[in-house]
């Protein structure tokens, strides 16, 4: 009987990996921020982003969308 190789990715991600080297820099006291920003400043940060992406492509729809019915007047 032959084994069968099940291959996993996964891993901390960019934005586990910056909440965690936040909290080692506020507990060595390199930093002097609030723990709302070392804990929640990852998280908020990809979510600014994710909501660019998201606006810049509902506007680039938009735009397309308008654009191709001014094509057909």
């Amino acid at each position: 009987m032959e084994k069968e190789s099940v291959k996993t990715q996964g891993g901390i991600g960019f934005v586990g990996l910056l909440t965690i080297a936040l909290i080692v820099l506020k507990l060595c006291g390199v930093i002097d921020w609030s723990w709302w920003v070392v804990i929640l400043g990852p998280f908020l940060c990809s979510l600014a982003f994710a909501v660019v992406i998201i606006s810049v492509t509902v506007a680039i729809l938009w735009f397309l969308a308008d654009h191709k019915k001014n094509l057909l007047k």
